[in-house]
């Protein structure tokens, strides 16, 4: 078995509007607590709330995962540390090229029209790469943050898709 394996995996930072969102939950949740005291039929109406609110604000907690393995990642989102869905399964011989968000190597595509997936932490000292990846004809840009084991074995499979600087 000499599969080449690595994987990685990055919170997603907290936004304005996320934050706010919570805060908003959160005050939702007081709110049907509240309801819930009061008897009749503002109770059910409260039970309500509180329910369906407990059940979005995990999911507001989103960590994304790479795993790379064989010429292939997979980017997974997983919502309140319990619940894993694979949303993008590239294989390299869809890519076109993976360099450094801010590398001159993706000069040639910044006029061109990109499908954008961020799979990355949107945190300010982050340092994203990107895949500009033909995937069912489309030209998809893919934001993420690979380990350096990864970008090793990325860079042993792919050398000539892979710019590192």
């Amino acid at each position: 078995m000499n599969e080449a394996y690595a994987e990685a995996g990055v919170k997603r930072q907290e936004t304005a509007a996320s934050t706010a969102l919570r805060v908003l939950i959160i005050l939702g949740i007081a709110l049907g607590i509240l309801f819930m005291l009061t008897g009749g039929i503002l109770s059910i109406v409260g039970i309500v709330l509180v329910i369906v609110l407990g059940f979005i604000f995990p999911k507001l907690n989103v960590d994304y995962e790479y795993i790379y393995v064989d010429g292939q990642i997979d980017f997974d989102k997983i919502t309140g540390k319990a619940k894993r869905k694979t949303l993008l399964r590239i294989d390299f011989d869809q890519v076109e090229i993976m360099a450094p968000a801010n590398s001159h190597a993706l000069d040639g595509y910044t006029h061109k029209q990109l499908e954008k997936k961020d799979f990355s932490s949107r945190a300010k000292d982050s340092k994203p790469y990107v895949i500009i990846a033909n995937k069912d004809g489309k030209l998809t840009k893919i934001l993420f943050e690979p380990s350096e084991k990864m970008l090793k074995m990325i860079k042993q499979k792919a050398p000539r898709k892979v710019t590192l600087y």
